[in-house]
């Protein structure tokens, strides 16, 4: 990450010491989205990433309205869920911003305090608290609306010890390909629309009590032809971080209006998840037909010694390596992060999946952001979009 980039003025630490004061939060729950089909989207996402059969409710389950099949890969759980009639309000979500991400649910140790604690600080309710119980124990839940239409979910599970929460049941088909190494969820960027950023910066700090510690701006995050402004929020103890995106005047038009005209607002727009060996886990993502962004020139992969000794680190991975996979690399004073971003995996061109390693850094890898976008403006070009 290049030393200019705009951060706040004291260490993390430091910032983070009050800010999980009111809203203690102890990581990702799980991510929900609303699909058009969730058998199909299930089998997507277990032969391309790797993800394993979890949990299943449905009609078997006594679910009339909709079902859900719940995937996981080490510490991540994402829920596939899609209606079973043209009644479900669940459908009109699917119409306006087709598949996408509807819940992003945080793990909590009360549920109804964390809902408390947020609507009183201005947060618009999507669900009061609400006791699911079955044989198993009970989990409390309780939701409220962010940017757009996307909502955070607070999950109370400290008296459950069922297979995921009551009204599933263990989904153990025959089919579960091998994970591919993703760890746990690095962060979630969301998208914001014009002038917006800066509103839900102060809406994250006001009624979360989350930080911003890092900003960056158009001058930083531009090409020829677009720019972007981004602000990265976190919370108390790092584990939960909101990169926060709004479009900024370009020649062209930038990724962010793309995601805003196809979604057709606000939402997430990526998932970066971790992974502990890269070369591996792309390796296996790439054979498994998962496409990423095109590979970065070869003077960029020239550019890089020189970009690590500056922070007077050591590259541990071999570069061509990398270079053939496309992987990137990027490096802060604490180390450097290896990375790379697949296509959407939509039709719309909308959410996509980033995977991560780092190797100390914190950052998120701005030194990356010119050669990105420029891939991600080929790939503009050719939907005729930019």
């Amino acid at each position: 990450m290049s030393k200019d980039i705009k951060s706040v003025d004291y260490g993390l630490e430091k910032i983070f010491e009050g800010a999980q004061d009111f809203l203690p939060l102890l990581g990702t729950d799980y991510v929900e989205f609303y699909v058009g089909n969730a058998k199909q989207a299930a089998h997507f996402y277990k032969t391309a990433f790797g993800f394993q059969s979890y949990a299943y409710k449905g009609l078997e389950t006594g679910s009339k309205d909709s079902v859900s099949y719940v995937l996981k890969q080490d510490k991540i759980r994402l829920v596939l869920t899609t209606p079973l009639s043209s009644k479900n309000p669940i459908n009109d979500h699917i119409v306006k911003h087709g598949d996408g991400v509807k819940v992003v649910a945080l793990w909590v140790e009360d549920a109804r305090k964390s809902f408390e604690e947020t609507t009183k600080r201005g947060a618009k309710p999507f669900m009061e608290p609400t006791v699911e119980k079955d044989e198993h124990g009970e989990v409390v839940r309780a939701g409220i609306y962010t940017y757009g239409e996307t909502v955070h979910m607070f999950v109370e599970r400290k008296n459950y010890n069922g297979t995921f929460m009551p009204g599933f049941r263990e989904w153990n088909p025959d089919y579960n390909p091998e994970p591919v190494g993703l760890k746990y969820i690095d962060h979630m960027v969301g998208n914001v629309g014009w002038n917006e950023m800066n509103t839900w910066v102060k809406w994250y700090e006001d009624v979360m009590g989350f930080v911003n510690f890092l900003s960056f701006d158009d001058k930083q995050i531009h090409t020829e032809y677009s720019a972007l402004m981004s602000k990265v929020m976190s919370n108390g103890n790092g584990r939960i971080k909101f990169p926060i995106n709004e479009p900024a005047e370009g020649k062209k038009k930038s990724q962010i209006e793309e995601y805003l005209d196809f979604y057709e607002g606000p939402g997430v727009q990526h998932i970066a998840v971790a992974t502990d060996d890269i070369i591996t886990t792309v390796s296996k993502l790439r054979e498994r037909g998962v496409e990423f962004l095109s590979i970065p020139p070869e003077e960029y992969y020239n550019a890089v010694p020189a970009r690590l000794k500056e922070f007077e680190h050591e590259l541990k991975e071999d570069i061509e390596k990398l270079m053939s996979l496309g992987i990137m690399i990027d490096a802060d004073e604490e180390g450097y992060l290896l990375q790379i971003f697949t296509k959407p995996v939509e039709d719309r061109p909308t959410l996509f999946f980033e995977i991560i390693q780092r190797m100390g850094a914190r950052g998120f890898g701005a030194g990356n952001f010119k050669a990105l976008f420029e891939s991600i403006e080929r790939e503009q070009a050719s939907r005729g979009t930019l």
